[in-house]
């Protein structure tokens, strides 16, 4: 995934979670905090392949 979507992925998340929050619904606002966290972890993996294709590895 690039970086892109998964900052992308990362401010959906957010904003289901503040949405939620807001709202009162735990549910929508644990689904905001996973999608959030899961975009953070896809743009890390991201940057670490671009590291690597980088170096010439």
């Amino acid at each position: 995934m690039s970086k892109a979507k998964a900052k992308a992925k990362q401010v959906k998340g957010k904003l289901k979670e503040t949405a939620g929050d807001a709202m009162g619904d735990k549910g929508m606002q644990a689904e905001g905090r996973s999608e959030r966290l899961t975009g953070k972890a896809q743009e890390t993996a991201a940057k670490a392949a671009e590291r690597l294709k980088k170096s010439g590895r």
